[in-house]
């Protein structure tokens, strides 16, 4: 394993060994990836390895360029309607942190899509990103760089403590900004649907494209078959250390127990102990949200018998946020 920089020469190092078939974890704008060729089964095959990932959840494909669409998704199954959808909500909101079901190509390997007929795909807007997938395959298959059901990376320093021993090439660009993974909507049927809140929130889809359904909530199913996205398990985004939930502006005033960690959405508005972290002091949906997995990792990290986390107010990155802590609470 070697850690590169994003210098222009590491980046073409990193870019080569993407098409030689190996493992590179790379920074986006929401978190850090780990990715392989989409087009190369024996790549596809070791992420879900690395990860230790169930072969029913199918990864997200990477592009860099609008052209590169073509290669995987089977535009003539698309009716007028989801056409014109994928137009308007490609032009305004790529490269960003959506990700779009499509009707695959034949081409596209079943291993990268868990044998379904769709294809879940997303344009990055991290600059070292979209350099690096450009100067690969143009298509990088990459789920997020940790161990399958954990804490999702928003640093290489995550990506590390994760995966050592299991991935060639780790990109350092630093924190990621978004800090949650993307949103996903389906818009393959007749009804556009968000399967995973994320980077992107309802209000901006539907200022687009009208109204979409929410999906009812994580799988609860027990058997193996295929989800439609990632992130769609009902235990999902865990830390080691068991972690509870409280409602909005109630954890202030719960009685401390001893060897307990917090966290808290807002300030409380009192002094807080070297156990506390606050996802953002005023407020602000986006710092709590780009802080959300960082600041679990560290309380995770402090030896703690259980975690308290607040919830966020259900709207925009809002339910983003709290559709990650309700399934790192159901695991633990």
């Amino acid at each position: 394993m070697e850690v590169l920089s994003t210098s222009d020469n590491d980046l073409k190092k990193a870019a080569v060994a993407l098409a030689a078939g190996f493992l590179v974890a790379f920074p986006t704008e929401t978190v850090y990836g780990l990715g392989g060729d989409a087009f190369n089964l024996s790549a596809l095959a070791m992420i879900f390895e690395a990860k230790n990932r169930p072969r029913f959840d199918p990864l997200i494909i990477h592009i860099a360029d609008m052209d590169t669409i073509s290669r995987i998704v089977d535009t003539a199954a698309l009716g007028g309607t989801a056409r014109e959808r994928l137009s308007v909500l490609s032009g305004r909101l790529w490269p960003g942190p959506l990700t779009i079901i499509l009707p695959k190509r034949t081409e596209v390997p079943d291993l990268a899509t868990a044998g379904l007929a769709t294809v879940a795909l997303r344009f990055p807007s991290h600059p070292v990103a979209q350099k690096l997938i450009r100067l690969s395959t143009g298509a990088v298959a990459a789920p997020s760089a940790n161990p399958f059901g954990s804490l999702s990376p928003t640093s290489a320093e995550h990506v590390l403590t994760g995966l050592e021993g299991k991935v060639d090439y780790i990109i350092d660009g630093g924190k990621t900004q978004v800090g949650l993974e993307s949103t996903v909507l389906d818009i393959s049927g007749d009804t556009p649907v968000i399967l995973r809140p994320g980077g992107t929130s309802r209000e901006e889809i539907e200022a687009l494209i009208g109204g979409v359904e929410l999906s009812s909530g994580p799988s609860t199913e027990t058997s193996l078959s295929p989800k439609l996205s990632p992130g769609q398990l009902k235990s999902h985004y865990a830390p080691r250390t068991p972690l509870s939930l409280c409602p909005g502006g109630e954890l202030a005033f719960k009685n401390e127990a001893p060897n307990e960690g917090r966290l808290y959405f807002s300030s409380p508005g009192k002094v807080l102990g070297p156990g506390t972290r606050v996802l953002s002091e005023t407020g602000d949906i986006c710092e709590a949200a780009a802080n959300l997995f960082g600041m679990l990792h560290e309380l995770d990290n402090m030896g703690f018998d259980l975690i308290i986390a607040e919830e966020a107010p259900a709207s925009g990155l809002g339910l983003a946020i709290n559709d990650r802590l309700h399934r790192a609470a159901h695991q633990s």
